[in-house]
């Protein structure tokens, strides 16, 4: 066989290929798939807020002067945003810091799979996991806790672009952060840390009117607090502006400072990401 025929057939064959979209779409399934097998990380990704939203409702139920809403209200959109985040940020984070430590990464660095479609199959499995929780929560908080859903497109149009912004931004900072950890072991305590102080300063377990400026201007340099205020300002009638620090629901500033952290956590992603542990070399 000549040199070209050789070359011929090689060229077809690598014409035949997936792409790293096609080989994403794969990884994505594949992820899934894998995330569903492990029956008690279902269960405690998806039961997590739930549970934390009916113990917040439960104990503060009373009105809130002004407001036109009950405290149970103000804590369902919180808990979507804190659900988004935990399953993009938080997840992301471990899992990828537990697959470099088991040189899972490096492995798949070896193969000829193009390393976008790795990230883009995280991507699908975050885009998964998040919308199934939220679609949970939404039906708790509009069965349990009378909150309405939206009767125009604008604000239909509004919670789609603060959940893809706040998902992206998230997702990116989780595989930002997954390379701060030396092993497997500590990623847990490194990537829940900051997630479950920004919980307490941005709104998700405590009013924002009971929250320290100081504090609400430290969680305001990270998505969660706009989240928060961005699906609070999708679910909750507009007499609930009021409790807000600036009064109102901040929607362009909401898009502004989440696109941001889009652009900012691809830089981060760029600039730290890493197939081995230090150790490793």
């Amino acid at each position: 066989m000549t040199t070209t025929a050789v070359r011929s057939r090689t060229d077809a064959r690598a014409a035949r290929l997936p792409g790293a979209w096609g080989l994403g779409l794969r990884r994505g399934a594949l992820e899934i798939r894998q995330f569903f097998r492990q029956r008690d990380q279902v269960v405690f990704t998806f039961a997590f807020p739930v549970v934390f939203l009916f113990l917040f409702a439960s104990i503060f139920s009373d009105d809130v002067e002004g407001a036109g809403i009950k405290a149970s209200q103000l804590y369902v959109p919180a808990m979507m945003a804190a659900g988004i985040m935990s399953t993009s940020f938080q997840s992301l984070g471990i899992s990828i810091a537990v697959e470099r430590d088991e040189k899972v990464l490096r492995r798949l660095r070896g193969t000829p799979m193009p390393p976008a479609a790795y990230f883009l199959g995280k991507i699908w499995l975050v885009l998964f996991t998040g919308i199934l929780e939220t679609a949970i929560l939404l039906l708790v908080g509009t069965t349990l806790y009378d909150v309405d859903l939206p009767s125009d497109a604008g604000k239909w149009f509004a919670f789609a672009w603060i959940f893809v912004l706040g998902l992206t931004g998230c997702a990116l900072l989780g595989i930002a952060i997954s390379s701060v950890p030396n092993s497997s072991k500590s990623a847990s305590s490194v990537v829940v840390l900051p997630f479950l102080v920004l919980q307490f300063i941005s709104g998700v377990y405590i009013a924002i009117d009971t929250i320290p400026d100081w504090m609400l201007n430290i969680g305001a340099l990270f998505p969660l607090k706009w989240m928060c205020q961005g699906l609070r300002g999708v679910f909750l009638p507009d007499s609930a502006q009021v409790l807000e620090q600036a009064g109102s629901w901040e929607f362009g500033r909401t898009a502004l400072v989440l696109g941001a952290w889009c652009v900012g956590g691809l830089l981060l992603c760029l600039l730290t990401f890493r197939w081995k542990n230090r150790r490793d070399g």
